[in-house]
């Protein structure tokens, strides 16, 4: 008996004007998988994600949700059940990152609302979770990137969606706050919550994804396990870089290091 799909993609095909980014891709993905979508800048990965949340019409094809077609669904319901996190999130005005964790409660309110003190313990609950309750009144605009980047994941907790839609979620961070989001999302994971982000590292997509899905000019070109597809002729083909990847003797843990500075060729050091 197969797994039973989450998020359904069926023949999905979109262009802008005469440029076709998206070039009939159907994809599967199950409850509790954390996806990485790979692929090189303007191959259609952005794009796809916003079609998962029903941003963009596809020109032809198919996107259901729980068997649900997303027309059918309403932006309100998607809202409830998917949370978006994108790349970079810049705010004109001074909230407080409380005031943007309360936003996720939006989706389960009326037209004219205010929040309750249900609402605040659940924002209170989502910035604890993430270990940032100390932010709770600091200016969104003032924190660092990676601040930010925990804060709208906690935005999204309070929303109460269980699916994550993350478009480059570490771009722009540093170091350390890379290492803090991606340690952020498994642990997430392993409470069923699940994961769909793009992202230019295969090494990310090694330490914390099951699975890869290699997009290149609008088409899949390899999707499975990590470790199965994430090797130095995937890799060339879809960067045209050559690229070794190296496991460590435990094979728990796998880096990704140019054949130029490994200095061994086409072999593995």
């Amino acid at each position: 008996m197969g797994i039973e799909s989450l998020i359904k993609m069926e023949g999905i095909s979109f262009g802008y004007t005469k440029k076709k980014v998206i070039d009939r891709i159907s994809l599967s993905i199950a409850r509790g998988e954390v996806v990485t979508l790979l692929g090189p800048n303007g191959c259609g990965k952005s794009t796809l994600l916003k079609i998962m949340l029903g941003l963009i019409i596809p020109d032809a094809g198919r996107v259901y949700f729980n068997g649900e077609d997303i027309r059918r669904l309403g932006a309100r319901t998607m809202a409830r059940e998917i949370a978006y996190v994108p790349q970079i999130h810049k705010s004109s005005f001074p909230y407080t990152v409380m005031d943007v964790v309360l936003m996720g409660r939006i989706p389960h309110k009326t037209f004219f609302f205010r929040y309750t003190k249900s609402d605040r313990e659940i924002a209170e609950k989502a910035l604890e979770r993430l270990s940032i309750a100390h932010l709770s009144d600091r200016a969104y605009t003032e924190i660092s990137g990676g601040e930010r980047q925990l804060t709208l994941i906690a935005r999204a907790l309070a929303q109460g969606a269980r699916t994550f839609i993350m478009d480059e979620p570490a771009g722009g961070l540093d170091y350390g706050n890379q290492l803090k989001l991606l340690d952020q999302i498994i642990r997430l994971s392993r409470d069923g919550y699940t994961f769909i982000k793009a992202t230019h590292s295969p090494e990310h997509a090694l330490w914390i994804a099951d699975r890869a899905v290699m997009i290149k000019k609008g088409m899949i070109v390899a999707d499975g396990p990590c470790d199965d597809i994430i090797n130095t002729e995937n890799l060339f083909h879809l960067y045209n870089a050559r690229v070794n990847v190296l496991k460590f003797e435990n094979g728990s843990f796998q880096v990704c290091v140019p054949q130029t500075i490994c200095g061994c060729g086409k072999h593995l050091c």
